[in-house]
């Protein structure tokens, strides 16, 4: 079975983080393709591997699956010990919820906070929607680790797709220097430790290429 992941530039692509990460922590091997993003033939280039026009997509020899939860549960499925969801069941029904809540919400905080993996300094001022989604996750964090973290430093414990669907939302906080409480700090620090995310951090340092409406102070 060959596999392509096709993604958008590291630095900056949310959204091809998500199943990159959960993939690694799957264990399946799989060709990487960068497709840089906001160039001039960047549409095309994507159309020819996925029917959106738009980065993540995975392709299975001849079958194309484009969405990143997508790609996640099919991760899940594939390797099932390495428990990409949690074996309790209410854990788990939780695990899913808040991966939902990610995929289709907190458009007040992507908004403001654009995922620039380079960017350290200076502290953005936040807008309301902003500080609201920033105020639920940080939350969410906290319930998810009291009620579930036991075994280990992320949400569930050890790593599943829950964490792999926030940690663009970890890289924003982080980038932007946005003040959190001690919990999710730590959160955020083991997620930032997790190896996948340090290669794909690392990565997405070097990366030359520049999107300027992510680059604004």
């Amino acid at each position: 079975m060959g596999l392509t992941l096709f993604i958008g530039n590291k630095n900056y692509s949310s959204w091809s983080l998500r199943p990159w990460l959960a993939l690694k922590l799957a264990r399946v091997p799989f060709e990487e393709v960068l497709i840089p993003l906001y160039q001039t033939t960047t549409r095309q280039d994507i159309l020819r591997h996925s029917p959106t026009g738009k980065v993540p997509a995975l392709k299975i020899d001849e079958t194309v699956i484009w969405d990143s939860l997508a790609i996640c549960e099919w991760a899940a499925e594939q390797a099932p010990d390495a428990q990409l969801w949690p074996q309790d069941t209410i854990a788990r029904a939780v695990a899913r919820s808040v991966s939902a809540e990610m995929h289709s919400g907190f458009v007040g905080l992507r908004s403001a906070l654009p995922m620039n993996i380079r960017r350290s300094a200076p502290p953005r001022a936040l807008t309301p929607a902003a500080q609201d989604d920033i105020n639920r996750i940080t939350a969410l964090w906290r319930d998810c680790r009291k009620r579930f973290g036991i075994g280990g430093p992320f949400l569930f414990g050890p790593p599943t797709i829950a964490d792999a669907m926030f940690a663009p939302v970890v890289h924003r906080l982080n980038s932007y220097l946005v003040e959190v409480d001690d919990d999710s700090r730590a959160y955020i620090a083991a997620m930032l430790a997790l190896p996948p995310m340090v290669e794909w951090t690392e990565a997405g340092k070097r990366e030359p290429w520049i999107i300027e409406e992510s680059e604004a102070a």
